[in-house]
């Protein structure tokens, strides 16, 4: 299994981003794919996944109303759509896949860098 993040950049605070996550080397139609979160100094967080066969999205509180996770099927990709950036939403940005009947993460990606300037 790869996973490929890309996406992550330099925005001002109230600006938008979008974060692709590329996964090869399986089908993913009974997987979990979740995007978490590292700021500097502080533990991985999680931001929100989505079932890839329903399509059922759920989100961490704080991204809650400004994160958006969608999935295109024939690119076999999971996207993060981020509006209304915050300073605090500053991080390397991961995603990564699991079977849906197991709750540990075991595919990972690597992190794209996403900076929020005030």
């Amino acid at each position: 299994v790869q996973l490929q993040a890309s996406g992550g950049g330099l925005v001002q605070a109230g600006g938008s981003l979008r974060l692709s996550c590329a996964a090869s080397g399986r089908t993913f139609s009974n997987y979990v794919m979740g995007w978490f979160r590292q700021a500097p100094g502080k533990e991985r967080e999680f931001v929100g996944g989505i079932n890839w066969n329903s399509g059922t999205t759920w989100y961490e509180v704080s991204v809650k109303g400004r994160f958006t996770i969608s999935r295109d099927n024939a690119k076999n990709t999971v996207y993060l759509q981020m509006n209304g950036l915050k300073p605090e939403d500053t991080a390397v940005y991961y995603c990564a896949a699991r079977p849906s009947f197991s709750r540990e993460f075991n595919d990972w990606g690597q992190g794209t860098l996403v900076t929020v300037s005030s």
